[in-house]
Formats: C-alpha cells, sequence, structure tokens
C-alpha cells in the first residue's frame, strides 16, 4: 500500500518493491534525466525477522545548485485493530498528520517517547482518533501503554529520495545524478550503529551506481520495551481496558 503526493517535477521516482508496508512519496512522473540507483544491505540472517521489510534507505543531496526541495506534509493513518498497528511501518515528510483511530472494541493509549516525535495520547475509547503532528526529522518507535504487543514505526524525513527494499535486501530508485549522503534505518538495530553506516555516494550516468552496505556486524537491540512510565509491564496481568 502506498500514499500518493505530488511534488516538483525535479525530484525522484521512488520505486517501492515487494510487499510493502510504508506509504512512500511519489511525483507525478518519470524525469528523462533520471538514473537508476542501488542499495544492497548485507544484514544477519535472525530467525522470525525479515530485514527487507522493516527497513529504509534515503538520500539526501549534497551540494549542488538546485536541491531538491522538502515533500509536502501529508496526512496519513495508522489504525489500531486487533491489538496491532497497521502499517507497522510508516515514512512520511516532516511536518505531516498521523491519525490514530481506534478500531478496537476497547481503550489504547498511543504514545512515544523518542526524538522523532515525543507525545502521549492518553486514554481513548473505540470508534475515536487522535491526530498527530510530525514536525521534526527522526524516527518515532510508537507504542501502547495497554498492550504491549502492540508497536510500530514511523520515520519524517526532509528528503523526497527513499524507499523501502525487496526480499533481497535491495533498494532502488530513480534519482537526478550528484553528490549524496546516504542513510539506512533497520528495524532492531540501535541508532548509533546506524548512524555509522552514514556514507558520501555519488551516482553519474554511465556508471555502475551500485553501492553495499556490511552491516552484518551491527548489534540487535533486545526485545520488548517499557511502559510510557519507563517501567516494566505487569507480567500475566489482564488490562481492564
Amino acid at each position: 500500500m502506498r500514499t500518493a503526493i505530488s511534488i516538483p517535477q525535479n525530484c525522484l521516482i521512488v520505486l517501492l518493491l515487494g510487499m510493502l508496508s510504508a506509504h512512500a512519496v511519489v511525483p507525478p512522473e518519470i524525469q528523462s534525466g533520471d538514473i537508476e540507483a542501488q542499495v544492497h544491505i548485507d544484514l544477519p540472517a535472525k530467525k522470525g525477522i525479515n530485514h527487507a521489510t522493516a527497513a529504509v534507505v534515503w538520500l539526501k543531496p549534497v551540494g549542488g545548485e538546485d536541491p531538491a526541495p522538502a515533500p509536502p506534509p501529508g496526512h496519513f493513518t495508522l489504525l489500531q485493530k486487533k491489538r496491532t498497528f497497521s502499517p507497522h511501518l510508516l515514512v512520511i515528510p516532516v511536518g505531516s498528520t498521523v491519525s490514530f483511530p481506534n478500531d478496537d472494541p476497547f481503550f489504547h493509549n498511543v504514545f512515544s517517547l523518542f526524538n522523532g516525535k515525543r507525545f502521549d495520547l492518553g486514554l481513548y475509547e473505540a470508534g475515536s482518533t487522535k491526530d498527530v503532528v510530525f514536525s521534526r526529522e527522526g524516527v518515532s518507535y510508537i507504542f501502547c501503554n495497554i498492550h504491549p504487543e502492540m508497536s510500530a514505526v514511523i520515520l519524517s524525513l526532509t528528503t523526497p529520495y527513499f524507499t523501502t527494499g525487496d526480499t533481497e535486501h535491495a533498494f532502488k530508485l530513480l534519482i537526478p545524478e550528484g553528490e549524496y549522503e546516504l542513510h539506512v534505518w533497520v528495524e532492531g538495530v540501535p541508532q548509533p550503529s546506524l548512524d555509522q553506516l552514514t556514507r558520501r555516494v555519488h551516482f553519474a550516468r554511465g556508471a555502475a551506481n551500485s553501492t553495499t552496505i556490511n552491516a552484518k556486524g551491527l548489534p540487535q537491540q533486545p526485545s520488548g520495551h517499557l511502559n510510557k512510565f519507563g517501567k516494566p509491564y505487569e507480567k500475566d496481568a489482564t488490562p481492564v481496558y
């Protein structure tokens, strides 16, 4: 599933490959000067997790007289149903609004304590919704304070040049040739380790335009998370909501 947003024509076409759970910003047509860039990430195998469907690559132009403008904000939805956030991964332009409708027959309490956007929506009942504006760039890990099994991720970006990967950990985009700063996010990997993967890359017509990132040695975050008070969820406790 993806959401199309019109942006100026000098921006790239984002190619979404495979079964994606992220929304993407897509310009209306391919530009004649675009070239295909490919990024491949070598990741350690981990039982039960497909890194390719929970990873994002984005490019920020470096220098140049005509830098790509930031994509315009949009309105997105992260649905709560059957104690699950859908989609699990959402990529949005900075300044976008995300609605959190509750489609379950009980209360939820959505919150995030991370640098992308810190918020606490409090308790709200079935059939109601609340909105959050993601006004800064970053990664927001989304949880429910009542149901610890619920989790989602929202990436808010200032560049329209991004995509998620296919089942072979390959990321492909059509972009103008030039110098870029390449960023990578992979679910389950600590942010300091991901920051070390940031690098300068140059894509030019007639070149291979392919780069590989070796991330096999990256550490993995332990599973589980704390509630909004910074304390463990009560074990074996039946939610009262």
